[in-house]
């Protein structure tokens, strides 16, 4: 069952669990009480958790975290693999949702895909179960966006978030220099994507590199939820009109503006970058050539390895990259970070929340399944991801960004990560969510299509753009 703000079971753990903490200075309860609530203990059956690859990886750091920050030692915690890429892992959780199976107990959520999981009930309200302090901080203290994302409608919250992503542009700040420009300037005052364009490609052109400007445009995800929309939102415009108002519904009811102008300026720019400012459906005011025509085929990692490997002028990507290449063995000091340009300045667009740089939101939210025989192990567990000794460690061991912006703000000692603490802030409050309604996982694959077609030149912009808002217009009527 659904745990609710009237859920009485939810509400005696609450006030036993405050009770035990008076009477005994610990939080460490859930050996104590595993006897009543069915938290997991060493010897005991463990508290099983889907977990990120990075943290699969590094598992035994991140579990003595997760005990220096105050997680009983008493909870054995055993990590599993969702999936291997995120469309499994969606996949996979919907099976063991809808089969009411009692594990894993905790689930790792893309931010992207937690609100169809909220809509259709499969996960665990928390309001009634967290103990009010820990709401209070996830609602008043995270990157608003993050939140958004695993609260629904009644502004009810169903997960907490373990990192956001969002991305930047990682440079090669010595071929840059050479060329005569600084980019270090912009690290928190982005520059617009007409002056990126020229700059980058006199440096490629100075430059021994064989790629400049590397981004994800192959027909998939990457480039629906997030590449695409930053390209769009950046011009100022938008899938379904003013994203205050219909990022996330009504399904059914809210204007598809998908072939409006400034996306198809996006698109033209975007195809400019590939083929030249020669080719069909191109922008003269921007360079071209900057990006290679195998970016048709790039997702993240076939993107980035150009990059780590020195052979790359720029890249788009997400945050675990800059720990990669910034680290000494590749890039180390000689890569630059910056926020992604952008198409018309801030304030300069007809939605609020577009124009000026954007980042797509990415990121990773911990929910609770309902059927769970752990509830009190689940429910400390995410009080420690809170923890700002905990997110720290976590920003630290595998790059990923505290959900707490002073957290990060702090965190300048932090190997790596911490040279760019303030462009990792300013693009923290410039980023817009993916229309991720839970009809989104059907209207993501055409977004890839159409837009991957425009950008390879198999079909007009305009065309694209026209069949891509038909397609749209035709699932939201469906759903409704």
């Amino acid at each position: 069952m659904l745990g609710s703000s009237s859920d009485t079971t939810g509400t005696t753990r609450r006030v036993f669990r405050r009770r035990f903490v008076e009477i005994t200075g610990t939080v460490g309860l859930t050996a104590s009480l595993a006897g009543c609530f069915g938290g997991g203990t060493r010897g005991d059956e463990p508290l099983q958790l889907t977990a990120t690859n990075e943290w699969q990886n590094n598992s035994a750091a991140i579990q003595q975290a997760l005990y220096d920050a105050g997680l009983s030692d008493a909870i054995e915690l055993e990590f599993i693999s969702g999936g291997s890429d995120t469309d499994e892992m969606q996949n996979q959780y919907s099976q063991w949702l809808t089969a009411n199976q009692a594990k894993p107990d905790l689930l790792v959520f893309d931010s992207g895909w937690t609100l169809p999981f909220i809509a259709r009930e499969q996960i665990m309200n928390l309001e009634g179960e967290l103990a009010d302090d820990t709401l209070e901080t996830v609602r008043n203290d995270y990157f608003e966006q993050s939140v958004n994302s695993t609260t629904d409608r009644e502004s009810n919250l169903y997960g907490v978030p373990l990192y956001p992503d969002f991305p930047t542009i990682q440079y090669r700040a010595d071929l840059v220099q050479a060329a005569g420009y600084d980019w270090d300037r912009y690290r928190t005052d982005p520059m617009s994507w007409e002056q990126f364009s020229h700059e980058l490609a006199d440096v490629y052109e100075q430059s021994d590199a064989a790629y400049g400007y590397n981004w994800q445009a192959a027909s998939e995800i990457q480039l629906a939820c997030c590449v695409f929309n930053e390209f769009v939102s950046s011009w100022g415009g938008a899938y379904f009109g003013n994203p205050e108002e219909n990022l996330y519904g009504p399904i059914g009811d809210r204007p598809v503006t998908i072939d409006e102008e400034p996306v198809i300026d996006a698109v033209r720019m975007a195809r400019t970058f590939v083929h030249g400012t020669d080719a069909p459906d191109t922008m003269d005011a921007f360079a071209g050539g900057i990006t290679a025509d195998e970016a048709f085929q790039w997702g993240l990692a076939p993107s980035m390895q150009p990059f780590t490997n020195g052979d790359a002028v720029a890249l788009r990507n997400w945050p675990y990259s800059i720990n990669i290449n910034g680290d000494d063995d590749a890039l180390g000091e000689d890569m630059g970070v910056m926020p992604l340009p952008y198409g018309v300045p801030e304030g300069d667009s007809e939605y609020p929340g577009t124009g000026g740089s954007i980042g797509a939101l990415g990121g990773w939210n911990y929910c609770v399944n309902p059927e769970t025989n752990q509830l009190a192990a689940c429910l400390e567990f995410l009080e420690t991801l809170t923890s700002p000794e905990f997110q720290r460690a976590n920003f630290e061991l595998v790059g990923h960004i505290p959900p707490n912006p002073d957290v990060l703000e702090n965190a300048d000692d932090v190997p790596v990560m911490g040279r760019y603490l303030d462009t990792l802030s300013f693009v923290g409050e410039h980023t817009l969510a993916r229309p991720a309604t839970a009809i989104w996982g059907q209207q993501s694959d055409p977004v890839a299509q159409e837009v991957n077609a425009a950008l390879m030149g198999d079909v007009g912009v305009e065309e694209a753009m026209t069949e891509l808002a038909s397609r749209l217009t035709e699932l939201e009527e469906a759903f409704s």
